[in-house]
């Protein structure tokens, strides 16, 4: 086997070759692996990016949600201490209204009262008025008649 043609390749020409292709292999692994972390990389940093994204309008979202939150109970407090005001004057004009009406009440008692004593008052002075004058008569007939 000592011929060797133009096609024909030697076995350690083959080795060589191999070799060679295995080192290119390598190399293409290892520049494959750097663009796979690369593009990891790549993704976490776009991932990190949306994340923060993501938590600034939530955080935004939630400040928003809480600031309505607490205008709407300042809005409730407001309302409630003018219905607290209101609600308080309204009995200070009743509890005067009241009092006033208490006062009209116990003015028309006493004036009712002292009617009352003056009318007992005349009603005693005409039944004394009319026992003397049926006295009167009674002695005038008694005398006419003696």
């Amino acid at each position: 086997m000592g011929i060797v043609y133009k096609d024909m390749v030697t076995l350690s020409h083959q080795d060589i070759a191999f070799k060679q292709i295995l080192a290119h292999l390598d190399c293409i692994k290892k520049d494959l692996v750097i663009l796979q972390k690369s593009d990891f990389a790549n993704l976490r940093s776009g991932n990190e990016e949306e994340s923060a994204r993501v938590r600034a309008e939530a955080k935004l979202d939630i400040n928003l949600e809480r600031s309505m939150i607490s205008d709407m109970f300042t809005k409730q407090e407001k309302k409630l201490s003018d219905a607290n005001t209101e609600f308080r004057m309204k009995k200070a004009d009743i509890d005067h209204d009241k009092l006033e009406t208490k006062k009209k009440l116990d003015t028309d008692v006493a004036s009712l009262k002292t009617l009352l004593a003056s009318l007992k008052l005349e009603t005693i002075r005409y039944l004394a008025v009319t026992a003397f004058t049926c006295l009167t008569i009674i002695l005038s007939f008694y005398q006419l008649w003696k």
